[in-house]
């Protein structure tokens, strides 16, 4: 088998490649929110507290449990990642970016990588594996 066939081959993957990415980001996202709201599986820095109600890091906890598994099932990805990408991009600009332009040196890389990932998948879709995929059909 020469270069070019494998490299042909293993792009027929893509759309397959997109779901994975899409249950993994998902899966990791939605740990984000269960820490906010249950303190699970581990609470709030700095005391393992979980976040006062109606606060707005509640709000950001139910956004990240909530439409994360959404996403993590597929359904209603394209809007649920666009309010996602909204919410990723609010919490980089209100706590990362006062603290350094750099996203490594302030912390931003977690939602500064969430908030494309969530914009492309909004354009893109959640691919084969998904419930949206099922609905569609």
């Amino acid at each position: 088998m020469t270069a070019p066939n494998i490299v042909v081959r293993w792009s027929t993957w893509a759309p397959q490649l997109r779901s994975v990415l899409r249950i993994v980001a998902a899966f990791m996202f939605v740990q984000a929110g269960t820490l906010k709201l249950f303190a699970f599986p581990i609470g709030m820095p700095p005391n393992g507290a979980t976040a006062s109600l109606l606060s707005e890091f509640w709000f950001a906890g139910v956004l990240e449990t909530f439409g994360g598994t959404l996403l993590l099932l597929g359904l209603f990805t394209r809007p649920v990642a666009f309010l996602l990408a909204g919410e990723m991009a609010v919490a980089y600009f209100q706590f990362s970016f006062p603290l350094s332009v750099w996203p490594v040196a302030n912390n931003g890389v977690p939602p500064a990588l969430y908030c494309f990932l969530w914009l492309y998948l909004s354009a893109a879709g959640a691919g084969p594996w998904s419930l949206d995929a099922k609905r569609g059909k």
